[in-house]
């Protein structure tokens, strides 16, 4: 077998059309199955498909495809096949032995993405975590790619040390790992909650949709920004500071794609966990794709497994700079009338947003002013915790504070002051 040295490697993507899929939908799963092979570092040489009624439950495609592909890997010097769909271990086993040639498939590819992206501790072990989860059902001796060299597409992160491991080993490891995140999370959450009394919008949507670029030019931030899938793996928060004094802070978050693998959500939790607590969503949806939405389908699946299935939504209809058919901007209008239309980059439409967001964030809220003692610390902590502070004057032992609530907020304080105020 070739071992590839210090040189892309040269791969194969390999899809499947059930009776069930149409054409449009393969090219589409295709296209993306190749910018992910771009994006790990593959050189992608040639694009395989094949309409099937059933998947082979041996090898995945056909008897005679499988011959088609092992000729095309030689012929080529291909080291590495990309398959669209997840293959169980016995088949990416038998494929391997057959063709001769390393084999993953699109969770392996993605997992090996988020590898390569991960920059901070967390986003580390969450990275880790979802490959070891991934890799113990499929651990076994034949694995021949491992000759290739450190570093090589599908071995990157705990690949090149853990796949030689036993199972009892990575279980371990994988226990030392969720009881990090724990305290990650536990860490999170006392940040959390010292900004409890401030609204969280998080932004959500498919990846390369444009929210980093979205959330720098709502706030000023310089997040991460990529033409690339995944480019953000951790979560980002800024303030949006309105004129009235009101503030919001903003989240970004890991971008959601089709077939997004179970180990990542189960491992991203701490980082899902801002749009899990957020007040409002902001669904950032790249309006130049032409299959938006079934990206924004692919979101709502990925929204309903981490059980946010109640929070209101703002579908804001990114890249609209770049959509030249009139016919297609008006189409977007009269489609999703309670869209917010949107060019990120351009820094267009953010004032609609802005509007928007404000609305859903504070619509409800009344602002009060108060004169409070300043012994009834209970009941300012109550302010605190619960509204949004403008002003507030210290004088002659007494607070005036200004802040707003909603209305129920309101009225418990107003009871609690009448309470105090009354003589025992």
């Amino acid at each position: 077998m070739t071992i590839v040295k210090n040189m892309k490697e040269n791969a194969v993507i390999v899809g499947v059309a059930l009776k069930d899929t149409s054409r449009e939908e393969l090219n589409s799963s295709m296209e993306e199955l190749k910018q992910l092979s771009i994006t790990a570092g593959a050189n992608v040489v040639e694009v395989i498909s094949q309409n099937l009624a059933s998947i082979n439950p041996s090898t995945y495609i056909g008897k005679g495809k499988v011959e088609e592909l092992a000729k095309l890997i030689k012929e080529k010097e291909i080291q590495l096949a990309i398959f669209d769909d997840e293959l169980s271990p016995a088949q990416a086993s038998k494929l391997e032995k057959i063709i001769e040639c390393a084999v993953i498939d699109r969770k392996g590819l993605i997992l090996d993405i988020f590898a390569l992206h991960a920059r901070s501790r967390e986003s580390k072990i969450q990275v880790e975590l979802a490959q070891l989860k991934y890799m113990l059902p499929r651990l076994r001796g034949q694995w021949t790619h491992l000759e290739r060299q450190e570093g090589a597409i599908g071995t990157r992160g705990p690949g090149e040390t853990q796949l030689e491991t036993d199972r009892r080993a990575i279980r371990i490891k994988i226990s030392k790992l969720e009881k990090d995140l724990d305290k990650i999370d536990s860490q999170r959450n006392v940040r959390r909650a010292g900004r409890s009394r401030l609204k969280m919008a998080s932004l959500i949507g498919y990846t390369n949709a444009g929210k980093s670029t979205l959330l720098n030019a709502l706030t000023g931030a310089d997040a991460l920004v990529e033409d690339q899938l995944f480019a953000t793996l951790d979560t980002t928060v800024r303030r949006i500071d309105f004129d009235n004094g009101s503030d919001i802070l903003l989240s970004d978050t890991v971008g959601f794609i089709k077939k997004l693998p179970h180990e990542l959500v189960a491992s991203f939790r701490s980082t899902f966990s801002e749009a899990i607590e957020a007040d409002l969503l902001l669904h950032v949806i790249d309006t130049s794709q032409p299959n938006f939405e079934e990206q924004m389908e692919a979101v709502t699946s990925v929204l309903h497994e981490i059980k946010i299935t109640d929070k209101p939504i703002i579908y804001v209809f990114n890249k609209m700079d770049i959509i030249d058919s009139a016919g297609r901007k008006e189409a977007l209008l009269k489609n999703y009338p309670d869209g917010v239309f949107i060019s990120a980059s351009k820094k267009t439409g953010l004032n609609e947003l802005l509007i928007q967001i404000r609305k859903l964030a504070f619509g409800s809220y009344i602002r009060k002013t108060l004169s409070i003692p300043l012994s009834e610390g209970k009941i300012l902590a109550s302010i605190y915790n619960s509204g949004r502070v403008l002003n507030r004057i210290e004088a002659n032992g007494k607070v005036e504070i200004t802040f707003e609530a909603s209305p129920e907020i309101v009225s418990i304080i107003m009871k609690s002051i009448d309470n105090a105020e009354k003589p025992n």
